[in-house]
């Protein structure tokens, strides 16, 4: 497996998106809240994943800017905790909800939790 995030690794569509808020399940570990939801794509890799930070939790742009860049970061190193074992193709929205930027073990802490619950839950669900 490559540990980079590429284009075809992203969330772009809006329809997508849309249905993701409208249908998606929700798991939380602070910070970070997860959307995810089962959703066929073109991709190879399983998972579509996107990343925002609400303007309402964090008012400047520049420190938004920098917690979506250490966010994915997180992600790309650690993304084999999601993609293992999974056999369907799913797309996530990673959301930022503390008022003030965190450090990176933090983040990645808490990515690795919400790694665990998601695929606890999806074997759950099978």
């Amino acid at each position: 497996m490559r540990y980079t995030l590429g284009k075809e690794e992203k969330l772009k569509s809006k329809k997508a998106i849309e249905q993701l808020f409208a249908e998606g399940n929700r798991l939380n570990s602070f910070p970070i809240q997860l959307i995810y939801l089962k959703k066929k794509h073109q991709s190879e890799f399983p998972i579509k994943v996107g990343f925002t930070v609400p303007k309402r939790s964090v008012k400047l742009a520049v420190h938004r800017n920098r917690i979506k860049r250490v966010m994915r970061e997180v992600y790309r190193k650690n993304k084999h905790l999601f993609s293992n074992n999974l056999k369907e193709h799913y797309i996530f929205m990673f959301i930022y909800s503390a008022k003030e930027e965190l450090k990176y073990e933090d983040l990645e802490f808490s990515i690795k939790k919400i790694s665990t619950k998601f695929l606890n839950k999806i074997i759950k669900n099978e």
